[in-house]
């Protein structure tokens, strides 16, 4: 499984990566989008939505199953990424290039309560017993 050290997760395997200008780019990790087979559409958030920690704002579809994404953070989605959504396949192809939005965090420090890439891997490896 690859899970990055420069990332921080969570539990429902969505990943967040900090960027310099101090907005989070947000997508699903590779555990997810292997569990979940072949992407075939994307729904991602409006631009402009504020959203808090935990909503449900986004949804994967595959040829197995649907699944929720959820903000890993509070704040204002800056953007949607409309690349992935044209190509859902791209998530499967490498799950941590192909974010699917960005935040705006209500409050940066929300970021340093999500999970390492070692917690990730721990609730990963318990999901499997």
């Amino acid at each position: 499984m690859n899970t990055p050290y420069n990332l921080k997760y969570t539990p429902s395997h969505e990943w967040a990566r900090l960027l310099d200008d101090g907005t989070v780019e947000v997508g699903i990790t590779d555990h997810a989008q292997e569990a979940l087979g072949d992407i075939v559409f994307l729904d991602l958030p409006e631009v402009g939505r504020k959203v808090t920690a935990g909503e449900e704002i986004a949804v994967v579809e595959s040829v197995k199953a649907a699944s929720d994404i959820y903000a890993p953070i509070a704040g204002e989605i800056i953007a949607a990424n409309t690349v992935a959504s044209d190509a859902p396949e791209s998530v499967n192809a490498d799950a941590y290039t192909a974010w699917l939005f960005k935040i705006r965090p209500a409050n940066a420090a929300d970021l340093e309560k999500l999970l390492s890439a070692q917690a990730y891997a721990g609730v990963v490896d318990s999901e499997a017993h």
